[in-house]
């Protein structure tokens, strides 16, 4: 199993953007893209992440939106629904950029993701970030049935 602390993704809005080849227009990630999946990969090494998990996987993300300066007050307007009005990226927008990120240094693709949950969750004065949680999942191979 692994743990990760990471930071708040980038919007998926800025994680790629088109270029032109010819007459053709291909995506690719930008300087920000690429900027955010190096720190995730130095961030899983020191966290003792040295190969991916290879296989199929469960992951469990928990995106804590940062926590504004008037969030007392947002409370006492709005109770406990107060964190209805902090900004925060969309899962699955927020999912999509970490995946990517993860893939080739915590899991070997997201093609081997079968099972995700994401939650948006209170924000709770930390910095804004992502914990991430990812679990291998084991195949159990069908037992031959003798007749």
């Amino acid at each position: 199993m692994i743990n990760l602390t990471l930071p708040y993704p980038i919007s998926s809005n800025r994680y790629w953007r088109p270029v032109p080849i010819g007459k053709h227009i291909t995506i690719v990630p930008t300087k920000e893209a690429k900027a955010y999946r190096t720190k995730v990969g130095w961030m899983a090494r020191a966290a003792g992440v040295s190969v991916p998990i290879k296989g199929r996987v469960a992951i469990e993300i928990q995106l804590y939106p940062h926590r504004p300066l008037d969030w007392k007050k947002r409370m006492r307007e709005a109770g406990a629904s107060w964190d209805d009005t902090v900004m925060c990226i969309d899962l699955d927008n927020a999912n999509k950029v970490l995946l990517d990120a993860l893939k080739g240094i915590a899991i070997e693709d997201d093609k081997w993701v079968r099972s995700l949950s994401s939650q948006r969750m209170e924000p709770d004065g930390r910095d804004a970030c992502v914990v991430v949680t990812i679990k291998p999942i084991a195949v159990v191979q069908p037992r031959p049935r003798f007749w």
